[in-house]
C-alpha cells in the first residue's frame, strides 16, 4: 500500500488552456493524495512548472521561469523540489536533464496521470531525472480538477493530441495522435462543472473539429454540441480550435440552432494563399475557407469570427503575403492573432529553403496587426448602443468600472473584455448591458436590465 503524500504543492501553468487543464488534473491528483496546494512557490515543498514548448518564445519563457524559481530557491533557502512537466519536458526532457541541474525531475505529457507516483519518488529520494514516455494520456471525468473557488467559465477538454501533421507544428510529437473522449464521459464532466457553478463551458482540444473520428460509431462534434447545449443549467457553450479542414455544415447548423451556443467561431486558417496552405499541409484551400466563412455568416449573421495567421513561412513571397493582407481587409475578422513563423526542429518545414529574415517576419506581422486594429476598432464602434449579454467574471481595477466580464463575442484570455459601470452584480451573474463605449479591443457598458438567472443585489 502506497504511503499518502503530505506537504505543500505550488503549480505554475504556462501556455494554453489545454495545458492549464493538465495542471488542474495534476493538482487534483496531488490533493487527493494528501498534499495541499499553495499560491506561492516560497510556501511550497514541491513546485511544478507545467511548460509550453510549441514555439521559440514559449520555450524561452519556460526556461526563464524555471531558472527564476531555482534562483529564488537558492536565495531564500526554501528547499523545495522543482519539477518540470509538460510540453517542453516531453520535447527536450532528457537533454534538459543533462543541461539544467537546477530542476529535480522532468516528466513529459504522458505522465500527467502518474504525477502522484513521481511526487512519492521525489519524497523518497528517487534518482530518475527524466521520465519521458509515450504522450498518450487522456483525462476522464474521474479526474478531479483543481479549479478556482468561483468558476464562472470553465474549459472542458474533449480530446487531446493531433493527427494533422501540419509541416510547421511539433504538437503531434509532443501530444501524440488525436484521441477523443467518449460523449458520456464529456457529459459527466460538463455536469460536474455546472454543479460547481460554471455558467459557460468552453470546449477545447488540439483540433476540436476532428472530434470522434477515432471512436467507435464515430460520434460527431455537431451531435455532441447539440446534446451539451440541452444540459440543464448551461447558459453558454463555446467552441475553440476549429480546424477549417474539418468544419462541416452540420456543425455550423448545430451552432446556429441552439441558443446556448455562442455565435463565435475560432477558425485558425493560418494563411489564404493556396501554395502556402499546401506547403503547411493544412488540407484545405482558399475557396473552402471563404465558403466556410460565408456559410457561417449566412446561418449566424451576428457570428463573431476569430482566426490566427502565420507570416514568414518559408516560400511566402511578397505577393503571397499581400494576398493574405488583402484577405484580412476583405474578411474583417472580429478577432485575429498573428504569429511569426518559428522554425521548429523535427518538423518538415524546418528543412524548407527560402527562409525569411526575422526583421521581415516582424514587419509583416505588424502590417497585419495594424490593419486588424483598425478593423477591430470599427467593428467595436458599431456595437455602441447595442445590448450585449455579459458574463461577470471578476472585479476590475479600472476607475469607474468596478466589474469586468465577457460578451458572447469574447473568449477568455485571447479576446477583449467588457467593463461594467454598475456595481450591483455578483461574479458569475449574466446581465444584459448597453454598450456605451469601445476601444480597439475592449467594450464598456452599463447594465440595462437583468436576464433570467441573474442575481441583482
Amino acid at each position: 500500500m502506497k504511503k499518502r503524500l503530505s506537504g505543500k504543492l505550488h503549480i505554475v501553468s504556462l501556455g494554453c488552456a489545454k495545458n492549464l487543464i493538465d495542471s488542474e488534473v495534476m493538482g487534483g491528483l496531488a490533493r487527493s493524495s494528501g498534499m495541499s496546494l499553495v499560491d506561492a512557490a516560497d510556501e511550497a515543498d514541491v513546485v511544478i512548472v507545467n511548460t509550453c514548448g510549441f514555439i521559440g518564445p514559449a520555450k524561452e519563457e519556460a526556461l526563464d521561469v524555471i531558472l527564476t524559481l531555482a534562483e529564488a530557491r537558492e536565495k531564500t533557502g526554501r528547499a523545495f523540489k522543482l519539477v518540470v512537466a509538460g510540453c517542453l519536458a516531453q520535447r527536450y526532457g532528457r537533454k534538459l536533464a543533462r543541461e539544467l541541474p537546477e530542476a529535480d525531475l522532468f516528466i513529459g505529457t504522458g505522465e500527467v496521470g502518474r504525477i502522484v507516483g513521481h511526487l512519492q519518488s521525489l519524497r523518497d529520494g528517487g534518482s530518475r531525472r527524466a521520465v519521458i514516455s509515450r504522450p498518450d494520456f487522456l483525462m476522464t471525468s474521474r479526474h478531479e480538477r483543481v479549479l478556482p473557488p468561483r468558476t464562472a467559465a470553465a474549459y472542458l477538454k474533449i480530446s487531446d493530441g493531433c493527427s494533422n501533421r501540419c509541416t510547421y507544428c511539433a504538437i503531434p510529437a509532443i501530444r501524440g495522435r488525436a484521441r477523443s473522449r467518449p460523449p458520456g464521459d464529456i457529459f459527466a464532466e460538463a455536469r460536474r462543472l455546472l454543479d460547481r457553478g460554471a455558467r459557460e463551458i468552453i470546449l477545447i482540444g488540439q483540433d476540436t473539429t476532428a472530434y470522434g473520428r477515432d471512436l467507435a460509431g464515430r460520434p460527431t462534434l455537431a451531435a455532441l454540441i447539440s446534446d451539451l447545449a440541452a444540459l440543464d443549467g448551461l447558459d453558454r457553450l463555446r467552441l475553440l480550435y476549429a480546424h477549417p479542414a474539418h468544419i462541416t455544415d452540420d456543425l455550423l447548423q448545430a451552432m446556429a440552432a441552439h441558443p446556448a451556443v455562442c455565435r463565435y467561431i475560432d477558425l485558425p486558417v493560418q494563411h489564404i494563399d493556396d501554395a502556402m496552405l499546401a506547403a503547411m499541409n493544412r488540407r484545405v484551400g482558399a475557396d473552402r475557407i471563404r465558403e466556410i466563412i460565408g456559410r457561417a455568416r449566412s446561418l449566424m449573421p451576428d457570428v463573431a469570427l476569430r482566426t490566427s495567421l502565420i507570416v514568414g513561412f518559408p516560400g511566402e513571397t511578397l505577393r503571397r503575403f499581400e494576398r493574405l493582407l488583402d484577405f484580412v481587409r476583405e474578411t474583417r475578422f472580429d478577432h485575429l492573432g498573428v504569429f511569426t513563423y518559428s522554425r521548429e526542429e523535427g518538423t518538415a518545414a524546418a528543412r524548407r529553403p527560402a527562409r525569411i529574415s526575422e526583421k521581415e517576419k516582424e514587419r509583416r506581422r505588424e502590417a497585419i496587426m495594424n490593419e486588424q486594429a483598425d478593423i477591430s476598432y470599427a467593428i467595436n464602434q458599431k456595437l455602441i448602443g447595442s445590448v450585449e449579454e455579459v458574463l461577470v467574471e471578476e472585479r476590475s481595477d479600472r476607475a469607474g468600472y468596478p466589474f469586468v466580464g465577457r460578451a458572447r463575442r469574447q473568449a477568455p484570455e485571447i479576446d477583449g473584455v467588457t467593463y461594467l459601470k454598475s456595481g450591483d452584480v455578483q461574479i458569475g451573474d449574466i446581465v444584459s448591458c448597453t454598450i456605451t463605449g469601445a476601444d480597439h479591443y475592449d467594450l464598456f457598458g452599463e447594465i440595462s436590465f437583468d436576464k433570467p438567472g441573474t442575481t441583482a443585489l
